[in-house]
């Protein structure tokens, strides 16, 4: 019996984005990797707990891809980026990677909408939240690194931030949770 839910469109666009998912692990192991070597111990950190999110990111779409009874497709991954070649590039490129990300959740959206899949539509908001969320967090770091020099960034204020690095949430504030009590 064919249980699949799922159109042809919609599941071909959710395997490309559980992949996609999944290339972003990549990205975020190498620049983990990349930023332990240069002795940035807690930036790695941080990006090594960003590659297990996109991780999570990526059986979220393969176990909903099954609950709706079709078969999730899995695709060779992407290499990843080359190395960053500063503190500041690195997070410049884990910022364009989520933009990039954001986009491409729009574009299931796009196909959930015009096919009417309001479940599947549903199911994508969670995303869209999560991606305001990455997208901030790391625009937040470009800013202090920015703050800090961009490129020029003194060893000692990275020293700062790769010890702050250790402790710092996996989550954003966003705006749509401030207050004028909670600003």
């Amino acid at each position: 019996m064919d249980t699949n839910r799922l159109s042809k469109e919609m599941c071909e666009i959710l395997n490309a984005q559980m992949t996609k998912e999944a290339h972003a692990s990549q990205v975020y192991l190498s620049f983990a990797v990349w930023a332990y070597d240069k002795g940035y111990q807690g930036i790695s950190n941080f990006l090594f707990r960003h590659a297990q999110e996109e991780r999570n990111h990526m059986m979220k779409f393969l176990t909903y891809i099954l609950e709706r009874g079709a078969k999730p497709v899995i695709q060779p991954i992407p290499g990843p980026m080359p190395d960053p070649a500063s503190v500041y590039d690195c997070f410049k490129k884990a910022f364009d990677s989520e933009v990039s990300n954001t986009t491409a959740i729009y574009d299931c959206i796009d196909v959930a909408l015009k096919e009417k899949d309001w479940i599947t539509y549903n199911f994508l908001q969670w995303f869209v939240k999560e991606q305001n969320e990455e997208e901030t967090l790391i625009m937040n770091m470009l800013d202090k690194i920015k703050i800090a020099g961009s490129e020029k960034a003194a060893d000692e204020i990275l020293y700062v931030l790769d010890r702050d690095l250790k402790s710092e949430p996996d989550e954003a504030e966003l705006a749509r949770e401030k207050t004028a009590e909670n600003p």
